[in-house]
């Protein structure tokens, strides 16, 4: 063979190495941009942990796989109802006790979450499934699961305990779709929420 034809041959072999190159960098990139965009805050804490940008974003859409094969459903208005008056409830209770408050705040998160279909497991679990569909509450869970947990030795203070609650309302309003109706004025809840 022609050693120009050898040359233009390897120049087009390294040219399409080159594109194909680009492009899966481009696919890369445009991937990380929609993860970190779906994902937010629950992205930066798995980068933060992991470093791995390649691990993260394998376990991200392995999440999204994971839920995409659970069968979510939105709750009736009944339920809704329901949960919003169970959760007000609480919320007036807080202020003659804020760790049972908040230990029933968990609770009905979670009842709201398996009626809606969540798997119930670890809480790890719980929270990488919310996180897909819920992605800027899921903060405010492991925030208020933490302080939940600590409290279980009462080592938690008042001012911890209203931050826990505050924290779990905002993903019990996500997961019921609808913010919960305020107390009327005048009733006083120290849960501030």
């Amino acid at each position: 063979m022609d050693k120009t034809i050898i040359i233009v041959i390897a120049g087009a072999l390294v040219a399409v190495a080159a594109i194909v190159a680009a492009f899966w960098m481009f696919l890369r990139k445009q991937q990380t941009s929609r993860l970190q965009s779906r994902f937010g805050p629950e992205y930066d804490r798995l980068a933060a942990a992991e470093g791995d940008r390649g691990r993260i974003e394998k376990t991200l859409q392995e999440r999204e796989k994971r839920v995409e094969k659970l069968n979510l459903i939105p709750l009736s208005p009944e339920d809704r109802d329901r949960f919003a008056g169970a959760w007000q409830l609480e919320q007036a209770g807080f202020v003659d006790d804020p760790p049972s408050a908040v230990a029933n705040a968990d609770k009905l998160v979670t009842e709201v979450m398996k009626a809606r279909g969540y798997p119930m497991g670890d809480f790890e679990q719980q929270a990488a499934d919310i996180s897909v569909d819920h992605p800027r509450v899921i903060t405010n869970y492991r925030i208020a699961h933490d302080i939940a947990l600590r409290d279980s030795d009462g080592s938690t203070s008042t001012e911890e305990l209203r931050t826990a609650f505050v924290h779990y309302r905002m993903l019990f309003e996500d997961l019921l779709e609808v913010p919960v109706v305020e107390p009327q004025k005048g009733s006083a809840t120290a849960a501030g929420a």
